[in-house]
């Protein structure tokens, strides 16, 4: 199948500090791919190399079949991207954007006419789009920032940290758009996040960068399979004196305290969660609550890394 990235070996120093360091890539035409990574591990600047918008320091790439290097204009012609920061002017009305991007890309007037119109339904924006952008909350600016990305229905569309700052309703509702662009139109979609969930939910396959370099890829499951444990979550009343009797468990690979709760990482969940209250309630310790589940995104990064991911983004 034809890609629609393709990178090899890419790279962006700034002076002395390395970036992105030696990024490859392969995206499928029609993919949901998702890019997933703490503050400052070089999502962004990856993203905005494949956009055209920052130059390599090395290493090469096409989009949609195009050199960034060598045909930056035509990689644009065929790319959408609504990056963390909307460019939007507020004097505006939602409609003056989106025919004002639809002359950049050198659309008819009756083709703009047609593109508002499937857009209004598209991306859950109505009758708003003829209202004045500093009308609208966070999350109607994130959709008309993607719908001006999609005003010339773009081969691939780069979501930067789409649903940032949003509320769980709104986040719900660009997760609704996102997988409607991939389902109905085939659109290829490079999602940039530091949602677990996000990427969980949307994303048919997953690369994880941590300080520049992809340190894992393959699907969501493929990748909490590879870590190989489930997780049994103890809330109690005295952690201290929980956590080395939890510790002391055979089959117990691991334990890590979060607050109130121990989060003990084993290969068989189910025949260790009765060992584990029968060693506590001996010890004297309060049981509040025992669940067991499936590994998550976080666990992967944890074990990768020996940092949680969720908490930058939280």
């Amino acid at each position: 199948m034809e890609l629609a990235i393709d990178a090899t070996g890419l790279e962006r120093r700034f002076g002395d500090f390395v970036a992105v360091d030696g990024v490859d890539l392969a995206v499928q035409r029609g993919e949901i791919y998702g890019f997933l990574g703490p503050n400052g591990a070089g999502k962004s600047t990856t993203s905005r190399m494949l956009c055209t918008l920052t130059s390599l320091s090395g290493g090469r790439a096409t989009v949609a079949g195009f050199d960034i290097a060598r045909q930056p204009g035509q990689v644009r012609l065929r790319i959408g991207a609504a990056l963390q920061s909307a460019a939007l002017d507020d004097q505006q009305t939602g409609t003056e954007l989106l025919r004002q991007q639809g002359r950049y890309y050198g659309l008819t007037r009756a083709e703009i006419d047609r593109r508002i119109d499937d857009l209004r339904g598209l991306v859950d924006i109505g009758v708003a789009l003829d209202e004045r952008i500093k009308t609208y909350s966070g999350g109607m600016k994130r959709r008309v920032d993607l719908a001006a990305a999609l005003i010339h229905n773009p081969e691939v569309l780069f979501l930067d940290e789409p649903t940032t700052g949003l509320d769980p309703a709104s986040r719900a509702k660009v997760w609704d758009e996102v997988q409607r662009l991939n389902t109905e139109l085939g659109m290829t979609i490079f999602l940039t996040t530091q949602y677990l969930e996000e990427a969980d939910a949307l994303a048919g396959r997953v690369g994880i960068i941590d300080r520049g370099k992809i340190i894992a890829e393959g699907t969501p499951a493929e990748l909490k399979r590879s870590i190989g444990a489930d997780v049994i979550t103890v809330r109690v009343n005295d952690v201290a004196r929980a956590e080395p009797v939890i510790a002391a468990i055979p089959g117990i690979d691991g334990v890590e305290v979060r607050g109130d709760e121990l989060l003990a990482a084993t290969a068989d969940g189910p025949a260790n969660v009765s060992p584990i209250a029968v060693a506590l309630a001996g010890a004297g310790v309060r049981v509040r609550a025992l669940t067991l589940r499936e590994p998550t995104l976080d666990d992967v990064f944890l074990t990768l890394t020996g940092q949680h991911l969720e908490g930058e983004a939280a």
